[in-house]
């Protein structure tokens, strides 16, 4: 395990100093790629490489898992070796991991605990490929299988002799149902964050708490050592809004939430008109010119 660094509380840019976009960081669900699409499209892989190909640096920033990223890629594994994953909590540099924030042991635990008394709820992890469910019976696995998905199996107890960083509450029902199980967790979990990955699903990610992109982000800059003002950042949903807001150059999508987009800076087109894949070609086009990417206009 490498060794976890100190992260001082982020600070956002308010300086005008325009600056070359070196590296590209994106959000994928319903920004990169359309939610129904099992990947990313040709064009927006043909624009990667177009930045790769550029010498700039691109990568995902994402809630998803690195394991997984082979698929939502095309199996193109250019296009993921440096990036932001597991919403901060794993960062990536050249296919090599730089930095680890593991989700606390006794935090999920707790969850498991809490989440055993609310019907159609499970926690989900998801240990390197391995998932499973912690706290519900396997009865409720039967009683909601296709809500739940996919479950290897069904555990009483978070294991303690690895690290886990990927964790998610699925919740059965509706809108309200799903904000009430948060609010509960909230107040009964207050050690670990509870953020919304997306509009379209029932999922609560867990985390570390105070843990989001945007710290795994300034890992990421620091490491490559580049400025801050060097990134360019693309989002739609809540757990985007810290890094939306610390990037200076992020962008909201057409498509994202009243939130995230009022927390980005600049606004492109929509998941569903490869917008990231078009803007990323705007800052290949405006490498070395001095002049800022097309769709970064007030």
């Amino acid at each position: 395990m490498y060794t976890t660094f100190m992260i001082h509380s982020y600070v956002y840019y308010t300086h005008e100093r325009h600056a070359m976009i070196k590296l590209a960081l994106t959000d994928l669900d319903d920004s990169l790629i359309r939610v129904g699409l099992p990947h990313a499209t040709r064009h927006a892989l043909e624009a990667i490489h177009a930045m790769l190909d550029a010498g700039l640096r691109f990568g995902p920033c994402t809630g998803r898992v690195p394991w997984d990223l082979h698929l939502l890629f095309a199996e193109d594994s250019a296009a993921y070796r440096t990036g932001v994953t597991v919403n901060g909590q794993l960062v990536y540099i050249d296919g090599e991991l730089v930095f680890d924030k593991p989700i606390p042991h006794e935090g999920l635990q707790k969850v498991a605990n809490t989440v055993y008394d609310f019907p159609g709820t499970a926690l989900m992890i998801n240990d390197f490929g391995n998932r499973y469910s912690v706290g519900i019976s396997a009865q409720e696995i039967g009683q909601y299988y296709a809500e739940f998905g996919r479950i290897g199996n069904v555990r009483v107890r978070i294991p303690e002799d690895r690290p886990i960083y990927k964790a998610n509450i699925r919740v059965v029902g509706d809108k309200k149902r799903l904000h009430e199980v948060r609010r509960q967790l909230m107040h009964l979990v207050p050690e670990l964050d509870f953020v919304y990955p997306n509009p379209h699903v029932n999922y609560i990610d867990v985390a570390s708490k105070g843990w989001s992109k945007a710290k795994g982000v300034e890992v990421l800059v620091r490491e490559l050592g580049i400025g801050l003002d060097e990134v360019a950042v693309f989002g739609d949903a809540e757990n985007d809004l810290d890094v939306l807001r610390y990037v200076p150059n992020s962008a909201a999508m057409a498509n994202a939430t009243p939130a995230a987009a009022e927390a980005a800076r600049w606004h492109i087109g929509s998941s569903a008109d490869d917008a990231v894949a078009s803007a990323l070609l705007d800052i290949v086009a405006a490498a070395g010119t001095g002049e800022m990417p097309a769709y970064m206009h007030d």
